[in-house]
């Protein structure tokens, strides 16, 4: 494994028509490209990941997993907007001299990619053998494949959507509202916002698992309890890790980015805009998926050419998107099986 920065000192010019005096972009890559320079994997992660995919999607990435540094060239990039590296909120305006904090401009899933586009020419990769990402990542990797179809032979997308939904946007608004109530946050200083984001990341997990999920696993066997309960605990504990680990600052920043992914703007509609994907694409909805239903990926999969469509059955809701990785492996090695038309 590789950890490198690219430092690009020339403006980035955003989607919504403000400039970033400069970008740096944090990365990840494992394994070696070979001679036929073919065996590239790209992975765009989820909303609060990082760059280190054998992380986050231990079972799927990894050694002895389907995607391994063995044979394959594979590659992750934090996500702009992020705290882990590349260019977001936490990190220094050159014109300022100080942290740019709630002045961090609105970005898009288009900024996203164009940066992944600015790594891709960096590394002088001129085909992705495959592109996955789950969740936000699904939503860059499906923007990318859009952008530029020439480059990108397969397409994996999971638990994602063309465009998000008024649910998912409540969800996000829901979060912010709780970030914002937090006086700290209004002070632009690093570890503002704390108590906010561990509130945002409660009503967060009530999106990514499932009335049966929480019915098991914080299940109270003590009959006589009035207080203190195991999901009262347990919603606590998920907050305080994701404080431990991510600001508040970048994760409105994410949130609003994702609320604001739609593929067919400025494209004359979405059906129109998915025509454009030419990757041999698999598209899987996770049954139990609250969050991004299994309707969104079957509309993905009626409108890009050719697409497959899957369906993991998981207890997990959406999350299942990175704990059912055994089926999931099962999945996309079944697909892979069969040769890109030429």
């Amino acid at each position: 494994m590789s950890q490198e920065i690219l430092h690009c000192p020339q403006p980035f010019l955003l989607e919504c028509g403000k400039t970033l005096p400069q970008l740096q972009i944090t990365y990840h890559t494992y394994g070696t490209l070979n001679a036929e320079r073919n065996n590239v994997i790209w992975v765009c992660h989820a909303l609060t990941a990082n760059a280190d995919v054998f992380d986050w999607w231990k079972g799927l990435f990894g050694t002895n997993f389907l995607f391994n540094p063995e044979e394959h060239f594979i590659i992750c990039a934090n996500i702009l907007g992020s705290c882990y590296g590349t260019t977001g909120p936490l990190s220094e305006n050159p014109e300022s001299g100080e942290a740019y904090f709630q002045s961090f401009p609105d970005i898009s899933i288009r900024d996203m990619v164009a940066a992944h586009e600015i790594l891709r020419q960096h590394l002088g990769i001129s085909k992705i053998n495959i592109l996955i990402g789950g969740s936000l990542g699904g939503q860059q990797a499906l923007e990318w494949a859009i952008l530029q179809p020439g480059i990108v032979q397969h397409l994996l997308i999971v638990a994602t959507n063309a465009f998000h939904s008024p649910w998912g946007i409540a969800f996000n608004e829901a979060q912010r509202m709780a970030i914002r109530a937090d006086h700290t946050y209004h002070l632009n200083v690093p570890d503002g916002g704390r108590k906010g984001l561990k509130a945002a990341r409660a009503i967060a997990l009530l999106s990514y698992r499932t009335y049966d999920t929480y019915s098991k696993t914080q299940r109270e066997t003590d009959l006589n309890r009035t207080d203190n309960f195991n999901a009262s605990s347990y919603q606590n504990y998920q907050g305080e890790k994701l404080v431990n680990r991510f600001d508040a600052y970048s994760y409105i920043s994410l949130s609003k980015t994702m609320d604001s992914h739609n593929v067919g703007r400025h494209r004359g509609s979405v059906e129109s805009a998915l025509q454009q994907v030419k990757a041999k694409t698999l598209v899987i909805g996770i049954s139990s998926d609250i969050l991004f239903p299994t309707s969104e990926q079957r509309y993905l999969a009626q409108h890009i050419p050719g697409a497959i469509y899957q369906e993991i059955d998981s207890f997990y809701g959406h999350d299942g998107f990175l704990i059912e990785t055994e089926k999931l492996t099962q999945l996309i090695e079944t697909f892979l099986a069969v040769p890109v038309a030429k």
